[in-house]
């Protein structure tokens, strides 16, 4: 079986556009989705998932890279977009790594797009290793170590 990675890029970018296109511009205040979600971090396959009662409608993988919590992409049923639920997702996401303590780096355009706009997540980005989708860009801590580092080390 041959796999075809621009194909198969096409639709993760479609994915990221439908779902950052659900996202809508208003507060903290209205992050809960339409429905009551349970958010658990399956931490056996490094992922939190988004859980409406038996069903799993959206997930957010991620991994421990030096002490930070990398994460990767988000997905959501395309049954379940446009309510809100990408947005819960990350919300709850970020609001447990808050909790630990740990630094994020962002790979996700959803995670980006959803910090641009709630700002009040910004402290979370690692400065030296925001990530390909951190959102706002940060400058670099050290501009000479981290010009040779691209991506993750």
């Amino acid at each position: 079986m041959t796999i075809n990675l621009e194909a198969e890029a096409v639709v993760r970018d479609e994915n990221t556009a439908a779902i950052i296109a659900a996202l809508d511009e208003s507060g903290l205040s209205e992050v809960e989705s339409s429905w009551e979600l349970d958010v658990i971090n399956d931490a056996e396959h490094g992922r939190w998932v988004a859980t409406l009662g038996a069903e799993a409608i959206a997930e957010l993988p991620y991994r421990f890279v030096g002490g930070r919590v990398v994460l990767l992409t988000t997905w959501v049923d395309p049954a379940y977009r446009n309510h809100r639920v990408a947005t819960e997702l990350v919300s709850r996401v970020l609001n447990e790594i808050r909790e630990s303590g740990k630094k994020i780096t962002i790979i996700c355009p959803v995670v980006g797009e959803f910090i641009a706009r709630n700002p009040q997540y910004t402290d979370l980005i690692d400065k030296i290793h925001p990530g390909s989708g951190a959102y706002p860009k940060h400058e670099p801590v050290n501009p000479e170590k981290t010009a040779a580092v691209s991506g993750l080390d």
